[in-house]
C-alpha cells in the first residue's frame, strides 16, 4: 500500500466501510429504499476510485537496470579514449563498417554456448523474430557471408546488449560499447593473430593504465588436454565453459562444477587440473610437446606448433613481455577455433570507485581469438572465411579512468572552445556577433554570452569554469582603434591585438 497516494487510500477505506454498512442493512432486513440509497453511495465511491486510477500517476524517474547516463565530464573522457583507440585501429590499416542493432534471432542462436541465455529477445513485430545483438562478431560474420566479402580488415565501435547481472562499479552493464578489430581472409598462419596482440598492447599503453598481461591459449591445445585426460567429446564445450571460470573462482569450485553439475569423473577432473593450472611462455609449449599423452593427439601437436610460431611473432613485434601462455584461458564462446586471448590489468585488480570505500575488481579489459568457421555457418555452401579479432572492454576502461579522475580531483575539460568573445561595456551585442562570425569563418571554436549586456565578471568566470584558454574583450576604445584585448585566462596576461592579425595570433597561441 506504500505506493498508493493518500486520496486513493481514503477512497478505498470509504468503499470498504460503505460495503460493510450495506451488508448490515441487508442482514437487518432494511427497506428496499434504504438499501438502494446506500448502494447508490457505494457506486458513487467506486466511480470516484476509477477516476483516481486514470489520473496521471507520479513517474518514477530512473535508468533501466544495467544502464546509465553520462554527464559532460564522463563523455569527455569517453571521447578521448575512443579517439585513441580509433587512431590505433587506423594505424594498422583498418576500415570501419556498421550493422543493425538487432538481428534475426536465428542469426544469433547457437553461437554463444551457455551465454545464449543472456540474449535479449524482442517482441514479435509481425513476421520477424528478432534479438538485440549480443556482440559485434556474429553480425560481422553475417555481413561477410551475406555480402560475399572474403578479405577485410575492419573495426567497429557500437553498443551491444546482454541480459546479465550488472555491476556498475565494475563496468559491467546490460547496454555497453564494444570496440572490435578483426582481420578476415586467408593468410599465412599466426601473423594476423600476433598483430591483434600488438594492437591491444598499443591501446593499453596509449591509455596509460599501468602494467598489464595478455593471456593467450589455443583451442586445439585446450581440446587436446580434454582428450588426453579422457573427457567425452560431447562434453568438451561444457567443460571448457567451466575452465573459463578459473580467473574468477578457485580450482576446487571449478572442479565441483565439473563433477557435480556436469557429471565428469573426479579422476578426469583432477587430471585436467594438472594441465590448466599451468602458465608460462615458450618453455611451457616445449613441455607440452614432450608430454606423452599430448604427443598422441594430432590437433594438439598442431596447436602447440602454432603457439610456438605465434610467440615468435610476438617477440618480433615487441610484445612478448606482455604475453603469458595460460592453459586456464578458455573463452567460453563456441565459435573460437584457434588462438584465444584476454588482457588483464595488473595494477587494477582493485580500485576505489567514486571516492567511496567500494573496492571492486574490473576483470579482463580485452579479449578475442580466431574463429575460422563462423562465416561458413551463414553461407549456403558452407564457404569459410578465416577470421581473427579482438574486442576492447571499453566500459571497464572507462570505469577505471572515471575513478582516477574523481580521485585526482582534476577537472576534466568538457568543451573545445578556443576563445570567448566578451564585451566590457553595454550595447555591444552587434559587435560581438560580427567578431564571432569572423572567427567562425576562420574555423575557430568560439563562444559568447547569450545575454545582450552581460557583466564582465560573469563572462570571465564562465571562461574559468569551462577552462576556455583565451578571451577577446571589446569596448568602445578597442573599436575606435581597430584592435581587441586578448586575455590569457590562466595567467591573466592581456595585450592589444589588431583585428587584421587576430585570427593568426589566436591560432599561434593555441598551437603553443
Amino acid at each position: 500500500m506504500a505506493n498508493i497516494d493518500s486520496g486513493k487510500l481514503k477512497c478505498l477505506e470509504e468503499i470498504k466501510s460503505q460495503g460493510e454498512f450495506v451488508r448490515k442493512l441487508q442482514l437487518a432486513s432494511a427497506t428496499k429504499e434504504e438499501i438502494d440509497a446506500e448502494l447508490a453511495k457505494l457506486v458513487e465511491l467506486t466511480t470516484k476510485l476509477k477516476s483516481e486510477d486514470v489520473r496521471p500517476q507520479k513517474l518514477s524517474l530512473k535508468n533501466p537496470k544495467g544502464t546509465r547516463d553520462f554527464d559532460p565530464q564522463q563523455m569527455a573522457i569517453r571521447e578521448r579514449v575512443f579517439a585513441k583507440i580509433i587512431a590505433c585501429f587506423k594505424r594498422h590499416g583498418a576500415e570501419t563498417i556498421d550493422t543493425p542493432v538487432f538481428e534475426l534471432k536465428e542469426v544469433l542462436t547457437g553461437k554463444y554456448g551457455e551465454d545464449s541465455k543472456l540474449i535479449y529477445d524482442l517482441a514479435d513485430q509481425g513476421g520477424e523474430i528478432l534479438s538485440l545483438r549480443y556482440d559485434l562478431t556474429v553480425p560481422f560474420a553475417r555481413y561477410l557471408a551475406m555480402n560475399k566479402v572474403v578479405n577485410i580488415k575492419r573495426f567497429q565501435i557500437a553498443k551491444v546488449y546482454r541480459r546479465d547481472n550488472p555491476s556498475i562499479a565494475r563496468g559491467r552493464y546490460r547496454e555497453f560499447y564494444q570496440c572490435d578489430f578483426d582481420i578476415a581472409g586467408l593468410y599465412d598462419p599466426m601473423f594476423p593473430d600476433a598483430e591483434c596482440v600488438r594492437i591491444v598492447t598499443e591501446i593499453l599503453q596509449d591509455l596509460d593504465l599501468g602494467a598489464f598481461t595478455i593471456k593467450v591459449n589455443h583451442r586445439q591445445i585446450l581440446d587436446g588436454i580434454f582428450e588426453a585426460c579422457g573427457v567425452p567429446k560431447e562434453k568438451f564445450r561444457s567443460i571448457c565453459s567451466s575452465v573459463d571460470k578459473l580467473d574468477k573462482s578457485a580450482w576446487d569450485e571449478v572442479k565441483l562444477e565439473m563433477t557435480r553439475e556436469k557429471g565428469l569423473d573426479p579422476t578426469i577432473a583432477d587430471l585436467i587440473g594438472t594441465y590448466v593450472l599451468q602458465s608460462g611462455g615458450l618453455e611451457l609449449v616445449e613441455t607440452l610437446l614432450a608430454d606423452a599423452k599430448m604427443q598422441k593427439i594430432k590437433s594438439a601437436r598442431e596447436g602447440m606448433e602454432a603457439m610456438k610460431l605465434f610467440l615468435h611473432y610476438c617477440d618480433l613485434l615487441g610484445v612478448k613481455d606482455h604475453v603469458s601462455f595460460d592453459l586456464s584461458l578458455a573463452r567460453g564462446l563456441d565459435y573460437y577455433t584457434g588462438v584465444i586471448y584476454e588482457a588483464v590489468l595488473e595494477g587494477y585488480s582493485e580500485f576505489e570507485v567514486d571516492g567511496s570505500s567500494d573496492i571492486t575488481g574490473v576483470g579482463s579489459i580485452a579479449g578475442g581469438g580466431r574463429y575460422d568457421n563462423l562465416v561458413g555457418m551463414f553461407d549456403a555452401k558452407g564457404k569459410k572465411v578465416p577470421c581473427v579479432g579482438i574486442s576492447i572492454g571499453i566500459e571497464r576502461i572507462f570505469a577505471i579512468l572515471e575513478a582516477k579522475a574523481v580521485a585526482s580531483q582534476i577537472k576534466v575539460r568538457t568543451t573545445e572552445t578556443q576563445v570567448y568573445v566578451a564585451s566590457a561595456q553595454k550595447n555591444l551585442l552587434d559587435e560581438r556577433l560580427k567578431l564571432c562570425r569572423e572567427l567562425w569563418d576562420a574555423k575557430l571554436k568560439v563562444e559568447t554570452s547569450y545575454k545582450k549586456n552581460p557583466k564582465m565578471l560573469d563572462q570571465l568566470q564562465y571562461c574559468e569554469e569551462k577552462a576556455i584558454p583565451l578571451a577577446i574583450i571589446i569596448g568602445e576604445s578597442e573599436l575606435q582603434k581597430g584592435v581587441v584585448t586578448l586575455k590569457n585566462i590562466v595567467t591573466r596576461e592581456q595585450r592589444e591585438v589588431p583585428r587584421s592579425q587576430l585570427v593568426d595570433v589566436i591560432q599561434l597561441t593555441n598551437s603553443q
